[in-house]
């Protein structure tokens, strides 16, 4: 039974709860480091036994009474009335003591985030704190941490949950998007990065479980107000657009507690309006042109007059500006009812809208000798393995503006209803939930450039390395009365053009889970405390609907025989918004007109063109998940050893299946159907020895699964046929086509752990922890070359395919990789060193991840991945602090080395791109007022990106002649961002 001692200290007294240390099964010998704490350190609670629930709990302030209730407890359970004398500590030694807690007091190994107190996580979002945590790594997207990636694997491979449930996504596959979630909102994540039987929604390489708060936690009635300034430092890039450089982010949240504090309330509503500002370089691809590594004498391609012979140069270039604003609205309602000692009732509601409107104005052109481009004055610099063409003149280029407008708007709703029930030695839990994400997409571009198809030239310097170029145009792109609406596509090409004038698609996406779940425990004997009991039931359903409509001129036509690939019409000057500023890529500026204006105007006509390409991005996925299982919890010792942790299984049986539209070309004909059924077991060990005081050896071993993309998942396939026009094959026309596989089975890893972990002062820790990953079944892409096209029709009557063999792309399941790791990480209060450094403290950690794949047709291309693809080898953070009479600062940097992705390249190449390492710094200021009339508000300032990082990526393919090339493709920034506001807590 749970022995309860009251500490009294000079605040209230806090009370510490004892469970009986659990007893391990393993005994390995890590490091005698740090095996005396210092004297300063401060003794601490013997860990509580941590179970991963459908109604997580805030690390915050601790468990209610409710979840705090032993199932090893022969006694009925005393009323669960919250504890009203805990001493909630906050600010950053606060939020890390917190976050050390859950750590260690977990019977799984996991990591944690606290927030510094109600509404104010440390950071500016969720993905932005996840980022710093040992073994995990942020994936960008406009400049802003979205993805999580979790020791080396996808966003895919991560599980996230919201109090134990599992979320629908607004994407096409199951990782969630961070931002989604106002940091506001959300009072601490627990990471699970070892299974857990009674985990429900787990993933392969990790579990996000995201957490609201209690009410009951507190002890008095809480309100808080949150209000912040955003600026960012790239400038109003769109003028007109209406997307300026100045945003603001704000929050109010209220907790109170009503009869006797046996109900508990919740709520908090958050809104950001941000601006975004994005410069974008681009290199379409590189490659040599002339001589005997060139394109001319390998591939049979036209010598590019002028190019120097054996020398590597763009085959096209880009720069675009892109204004975005992005305005969300969080709403978070909780309502926790303890009215005695037998029913306890959690309700949470989380919605949120989320509006994204994004212009984007940018100037490209190709290089490519296919174009019949000529140079002039080449200039080059050193390179391997050639030298690489620098500046000069290209001569009879085509200068290509597309102006787009994007807009999207985003929904997320998810409601829960958790009950407990007490009778005698028995819990009885339900649990009752529905998630659903909604996303509509509205994107429309249009083309223009130089009247009657007319070329120019352009001198050109550009970066042997990275950076921003410095492009000059023969003629001034700003000028509406230099470039027209018209087809710019190449008139080389057969049909010459792109086909058409502008286009315009309209997405609808819809992903719901309603989820049951039902758990009886109960205690038992020898060396277990109790078993759980449970069976879970969810259906998830994912719809995405596309329509495409393409845009022709008026007096244009629209059918191969009657379109004009340079019929042109000037911009009409009432759209007109000015000049969209390149200039920090040498262009003073370009056309900038209302894109949807020009679009609905009396210039335009539209015609609907879903081919069957885009066909088969109208499907429906679903999935029936039942599951069952069991999980003892162990509470036993092994000699003087205390040993605490679980033993489980789980039994998963999945039924997918899809439907996806039917077509005959770009004819549609009906609709599609397939699927599969399969189980899963998974059983799963997680032990925990405490081998000294506050010193734990754990050790887990585990067989986990994740499905792949929804969207591989789908019925849907497309095919076609084109004329290959470079290397071995040239002339031919062949089929190829991509499509789904609804059969397709899911990840299966067999996963080792083993962590050392020393606990010493309020906020200090060091651990070491290493990981195997064995991947039984792996998920790619695999080409059948020999795939026969019988069933299909030829949409392009003028093209007849050699054969009706061809290439088609599908995922398959195969053998898998393996992945190993090794992790540190701790934290020091300064004030254990020294008494001169009170205040001060730093956080730090530091990941090595190491992964293979089998040889396959993935990794066989040249300069393809040898590693898991997106695996980033190194990942560390560092964060230093002060906090002390109510002052605060903290600077803090993640780094992640680079990884390889999959690209398409020139001429339809299988590619890959290698996205560099990045290293992003973060500064937070703050000063809390303690006492008198200004006691409860504190100041904050905070710069995101404060060394404007840039996201860049290096193409990794061959030359003509097969000799490996690496070279620099992509470098965006988005400048700093700068908050600053005011938190006040009554």
């Amino acid at each position: 039974m749970n022995d309860r001692c009251v500490l009294h200290g000079a605040v209230a007294p806090v009370r510490f709860h004892h469970l009986r240390p659990l007893a391990a099964a393993c005994a390995v010998a890590l490091f005698a480091i740090a095996s005396a704490a210092p004297a300063a350190a401060q003794e601490s609670a013997s860990p509580q036994q941590t179970t991963p629930t459908a109604t997580s709990t805030s690390p915050v302030v601790g468990k209610t009474a409710a979840d705090d209730k032993s199932q090893s407890d022969k006694k009925k359970p005393k009323a669960p009335v919250t504890d009203l004398s805990r001493v909630v500590v906050t600010g950053i030694s606060g939020s890390i003591e917190s976050s050390m807690k859950t750590k260690e007091d977990a019977n799984d190994i996991v990591e944690a985030i606290s927030a510094e107190d109600i509404g104010k996580l440390p950071d500016v979002s969720i993905a932005d704190s996840l980022a710093r945590v040992p073994g995990l790594a942020t994936q960008r997207a406009d400049g802003q941490a979205n993805a999580i990636s979790i020791r080396g694997l996808s966003p895919d491979f991560a599980g996230t949950t919201l109090n134990g449930r599992e979320q629908a996504t607004v994407g096409e596959n199951r990782g969630v998007e961070y931002d989604q979630y106002p940091a506001e909102l959300i009072n601490g994540v627990t990471i699970y990065k070892t299974p857990d039987a009674s985990l429900v929604g787990q993933g392969l390489s990790g579990t996000v479980d995201l957490h609201t708060i209690n009410p009951l936690d507190l002890s008095r009635r809480t309100l808080v107000f949150n209000l912040r300034g955003a600026h960012n430092s790239n400038g109003s890039l769109n003028p007109g657009t209406g997307t300026g450089t100045s945003g603001h982010r704000a929050s109010i949240s209220y907790v109170d507690q009503f009869l006797d504090h046996t109900l508990g309330v919740a709520v908090g509503f958050a809104m950001v309006d941000q601006p975004i500002q994005e410069k974008q370089y681009q290199a379409w691809w590189w490659s040599a042109d002339n001589g005997s590594a060139g394109i001319d004498q390998n591939w049979g391609g036209p010598h590019t007059p002028g190019m120097p012979d054996n020398v590597i140069s763009q085959e096209g270039m880009q720069l675009r500006a892109q204004s975005q604003t992005q305005k969300r609205n969080g709403l978070m309602a909780v309502l926790e009812w303890a009215p005695n000692d037998v029913y306890y009732s959690k309700l949470d509601m989380y919605y949120s809208t989320f509006s994204k409107r994004k212009y984007t104005n940018g100037a490209q052109w190709s290089s490519s000798p296919y174009d019949h481009v000529g140079y002039d004055n080449v200039q080059t610099s050193p390179g391997q393995p050639l030298p690489i063409v620098t500046s000069g003149t290209i001569l009879g280029v085509a200068p290509i503006l597309q102006n787009e407008y994007t807009k999207e708007h985003d929904k997320l709703y998810s409601i829960g209803w958790n009950n407990k029930l007490y009778v005698g030695d028995w819990t009885l839990m339900a649990d009752l939930s529905s998630s659903s994400a909604r996303v509509k997409l509205h994107d429309a571009y249009l083309f223009s450039g130089l009247a009657d198809g007319a070329f120019t030239s352009i001198d050109f310097n550009t970066p042997s390395g990275f950076g921003y170029p410095d492009f000059r145009p023969g003629v001034d792109l700003g000028d509406p009365g230099t470039m027209v609406f018209t087809d710019p596509g190449s008139p080389w090409s057969n049909p010459p053009g792109y086909g058409y004038d502008g286009r315009e698609e309209f997405d609808r996406q819809d992903d719901t889970i309603h989820a049951l779940r039902l758990q009886v425990s109960h205690p038992v004997g020898w060396i277990f405390s109790n078993v759980d009991v449970g069976v879970a039931w969810s259906d998830r359903t994912k719809t995405k609907h596309a329509d495409v409509f393409f845009a022709y001129l008026n007096g244009n036509g629209s059918t191969a025989d009657t379109y004009q690939s340079h019929f042109s019409a000037p911009i009409d000057p009432s759209l007109l918004r000015g000049t969209t500023s390149l200039g920090y890529g040498g262009i003073p500026g370009i056309v900038n007109y209302n894109v949807l204006g020009a679009l609905y105007g009396n210039q335009f006509y539209l015609v609907q063109k879903n081919g069957q390409g885009d066909w088969s991005r109208n499907y429906t996925v679903e999935e029936k998940v039942p599951l069952g299982y069991v999980k003892f919890n162990i509470d036993t010792h092994l000699g003087d050893v205390p040993l605490r942790g679980n033993v489980g299984v789980q039994f998963v049986h999945t039924n997918q299946s899809s439907q996806a539209l039917q077509t005959n070309g770009n004819a549609l004909v009906g609709k599609i159907t397939g699927g599969a059924s399969y189980n899963n077991v998974l059983p799963s060990l997680n032990l925990v020895a405490e081998i000294g005081h506050r010193q734990y050896l754990r050790f887990g071993l585990a067989k986990t699964m994740a499905r792949g993309r929804i969207d591989d998942e789908k019925v849907a396939t497309s095919a076609g046929v084109s004329q290959i026009t470079t290397g071995p094959g040239a002339g031919q026309i062949l089929w190829s086509g991509s499509g789904g596989n609804p059969q397709l089975r899911p990840y299966v890893a067999v996963g080792t752990d083993l962590s050392w972990e020393k606990y010493f002062g309020n906020a200090s820790y060091v651990a070491v922890a290493a990981f195997h990953k064995n991947l039984l079944n792996y998920i790619y892409n695999k080409t059948v070359l020999d795939y026969d096209f019988s069933n299909y029709t030829n949409d392009t009557p003028t093209l007849i395919p050699t054969s009706n063999k061809g290439s088609f792309t599908t995922p398959e399941n195969g053998t898998g990789g393996k992945m190993d790791g090794l992790e540190l990480s701790g934290a020091i209060e300064g004030g254990l060193l020294t008494s001169a450094l009170q205040g001060f403290g730093a956080q730090a950690n530091f990941s090595l991840t190491h992964s293979s794949i089998p040889l396959s047709s993935i990794s066989s291309v040249p300069g393809g991945p040898k590693t898991l693809p997106g695996l980033s080898r190194k990942v560390a953070n560092l964060a230093l602090f002060y906090e002390r009479y109510g002052f605060s600062i903290r600077v803090a940097e993640r780094y992640r080395s680079s990884f390889t992705g999959e690209a398409v390249a020139l001429f339809d190449q299988l590619g890959y791109t290698q996205i560099q390492a990045n290293r992003q710094t973060d500064l937070q200021l703050g000063y809390a007022f303690s006492e008198g009339r200004w006691k409860g508000l504190s100041l904050l300032l905070q710069v995101n990106n404060l060394t404007n990082s840039s996201d860049s990526t290096v193409q990794v393919s061959t030359l003509p002649n097969n000799v490996p090339l690496t070279r620099p493709l992509e470098y965006d920034t988005w400048g700093r961002t700068v908050l600053f506001g005011i938190n006040y807590k009554l």
